[in-house]
């Protein structure tokens, strides 16, 4: 309960104005006093569930998969509803059925013989798990929720139960009539999606939803249609933003990287890019090329291709990377003052002996044929391929799906988040090798920390959402810098080897070395450091990243600081699945505190419907509070808090005669 304070007739005098305009949406003592009633009330709730995603990477099926189960949640619960009453096949079932009801229930049907029946049950469970779930909030905030054919029915049956003698038979014959009327599958489906909607109260993406899996675009239209999502923008996810910004060299970027990794679908069939015009050029250019390099890894695609058809891409992918050096080589020419020139690289290769210079040293390059090159002026485009660039530009510019979904990015994303003494961001914050914030120059201003990521979120602003007044060219180029400069917090490593990658078979040369704050972060005194930079406590707060893979073949750790940091990309990417040993880690925040949960590789969507297969998880951190979390220790508990405030002092206005009711 709050401790109000004795309001001074002076002090209310001084807030008048602002008080007159309060009393606009609660013209009468009855109605500003009922609402102090209810938000009190609010404050005293549980804390609703907050959910942790990153570095996604277009994994579609892994992510609805672990949204819909809510990183264990419903089966916890479920358990928790059902565990000494209940096989554990039946739980299993149950579950399965809220994750996919319609797909579920067309098996049933199939399947079972006594429909009727198992429709009695079925609803009775889901009822009492959609109960259960839904406690934590307001009837208000549940209505809201729930969905508009059926919104009458769930309100009776979550707020009856068949424990009460006197609503017995009502409460069995709604759920005989569901039936009687054939509506049995439409009230089943929208019970599980109303259960999936209301276990997670809030979902925080740290970053990465682009690149080598190929549904990055059906997460977006996913993330669209959530209820409450917030998005700390990873590199990845800056690439696609400043592609359609219209950076070319970004854009070179993006279709480098899908062809690389076998992923047509999302340009095609996402955004309606038009890869033929590079497919005619690439085939006219380098048919007779050794391809070895550019050969796409279709091992972690979803669609199958013919030889034929790897070919045709190895090629697009081989004319697309000459073309990003370039475009990039032209951009750092212009950009003088981003430090970049190490990574010009075409004007350092000697193209009669098919080496290059790197460093004092010479290299064998592994790839000698560049037919578009002109060694007199490597960087400049020839007719081809600026044709190419051009088309290129103007489907990504003029994309509309991917104007919505970049729009998404931009009004629910942010290059950091503070929320509930979470400090959320996907990458790092720039160090020097003594802790101290690094200085990084953003159009002649030296910035560092919060007032660095502040800026730079400005900057993302500025380039994608242009003006007939400003000019945002510099803010356009800066985009690629945040993608791979060596001071961006969104990379922060030594250099972007791409290059290196294709060209060079001395594996010293790939190496991206991390910044300071990769080698610093497991110290709970530079996370202090972090934390108040922005404002928050030290005591019982957290920084969440995602960006480098939590490698736990070789023993990493994402929990480090002391349980100050949590690292939580494990590896959604299938790419990476090797090197990580998993499938990725998620963070849970309840009520009852954190719960970091490791997940094995999702096998397939069809086999978690058919044979009940759920992604296996282990939890590697509970960290519980000795006390509930209620709304009113959260962030928006403590703006209802100065809500309420406000309201009093409205009331002690209106007894004192300061303000009249309306009439």
């Amino acid at each position: 309960m709050t401790e109000y304070v004795h309001y001074h007739t002076a002090d209310l005098k001084a807030d008048l104005r602002y008080l007159q305009l309060l009393s606009r949406s609660f013209p009468t003592l009855a109605k500003a006093s009922t609402e102090v009633i209810n938000l009190e009330a609010i404050l005293d709730l549980p804390k609703g569930t907050e959910h942790f995603l990153t570095d996604i990477h277009g994994e579609a099926e892994a992510f609805q998969h672990v949204l819909k189960n809510a990183s264990g949640t419903v089966k916890r619960k479920v358990t928790e509803l059902f565990g000494n009453t209940l096989r554990e096949g039946d739980i299993k079932d149950l579950c399965t059925l809220i994750y996919y009801p319609r797909e579920k229930l067309q098996i049933v049907r199939q399947s079972e013989r006594e429909l009727t029946e198992w429709y009695e049950v079925m609803l009775n469970r889901l009822v009492r798990v959609c109960q259960t779930v839904s406690s934590k909030y307001t009837r208000s905030k549940v209505n809201k929720a729930l969905p508009a054919d059926f919104s009458y029915i769930i309100q009776e049956l979550l707020h009856e139960t068949e424990s009460d003698l006197n609503k017995q038979a009502y409460f069995k014959q709604i759920i005989s009539t569901i039936i009687a009327t054939r509506r049995a599958d439409d009230f089943i489906v929208a019970m599980c999606e109303l259960i999936q909607r209301l276990v997670i109260d809030s979902l925080h993406i740290v970053g990465d939803i682009y690149d080598r899996g190929a549904g990055a675009h059906l997460i977006m239209d996913t993330l669209c249609d959530y209820h409450n999502v917030d998005i700390q923008w990873g590199n990845h996810d800056i690439l696609w933003m400043g592609a359609f910004a219209g950076n070319d060299a970004m854009i070179a970027n993006v279709l480098r990287i899908s062809l690389r990794y076998g992923n047509l679908e999302t340009l095609e069939e996402g955004y309606g890019i038009n890869l033929l015009p590079l497919a005619t050029m690439a085939m006219d250019a380098y048919a007779d090329a050794c391809l070895d390099a550019y050969m796409p890894r279709i091992k972690f695609s979803h669609r199958v291709y013919t030889d034929k058809e790897v070919r045709i891409m190895a090629m697009m992918h081989k004319a697309i990377s000459v073309i990003q050096w370039k475009l990039e080589a032209q951009l750092i020419a212009r950009r003088p003052d981003f430090n970049m020139a190490d990574r010009s690289l075409l004007d350092k290769i000697d193209y009669a002996k098919g080496t290059i210079m790197l460093d004092g040293k010479e290299y064998e390059l592994t790839d000698k044929f560049f037919p578009t090159i002109d060694p007199a002026d490597p960087f400049r485009l020839s007719e081809a391929e600026q044709k190419i660039v051009n088309t290129l530009h103007n489907s990504f510019v003029n994309s509309e799906k991917l104007q919505k979904h970049m729009n998404l990015l931009l009004q629910n994303g942010s290059m950091y988040l503070a929320r509930n003494n979470n400090l959320m961001f996907h990458a790092s914050i720039p160090m020097n090798a003594d802790g101290s914030f690094r200085e990084v120059a953003v159009a002649g201003d030296r910035l560092s920390g919060k007032r660095l990521l502040d800026r730079l979120d400005q900057l993302v602003r500025i380039a994608c959402i242009p003006d007939e007044v400003t000019d945002n060219a510099y803010e356009v180029d800066y985009m690629w810098y945040l993608w791979c400069g060596s001071d961006s917090p969104l990379f922060d490593k030594s250099k972007m080897a791409t290059f290196e990658r294709y060209m060079l078979a001395d594996k010293a040369t790939h190496e991206e070395v991390k910044g300071y704050y990769y080698q610093l972060n497991d110290s709970p005194e530079i996370c202090d450091n972090i934390l108040r930079e922005f404002g928050l406590p030290t005591e019982g707060a957290h920084i969440i990243n995602g960006h480098v893979p939590v490698k736990t073949t070789k023993g990493e750790n994402p929990v480090k600081a002391g349980g100050k940091l949590l690292a939580i990309d494990g590896g959604f990417s299938r790419a990476y699945q090797k090197e990580t040993g998993i499938a990725g880690y998620t963070l849970v925040y309840h009520s009852r505190g954190f719960q970091l949960v490791q997940h094995q590789p999702f096998e397939s969507r069809q086999k978690a419907i058919e044979e009940g297969q759920d992604i296996i998880s282990n939890t590697v951190l509970n960290e519980y509070k000795a006390k509930r979390l209620k709304v009113r220790d959260t962030d928006k508990g403590r703006e209802i808090a100065t809500q309420v405030d406000n309201l009093m002092r409205l009331l002690a206005a209106y007894r004192r005669g300061l303000i009249h009711e309306a009439n």
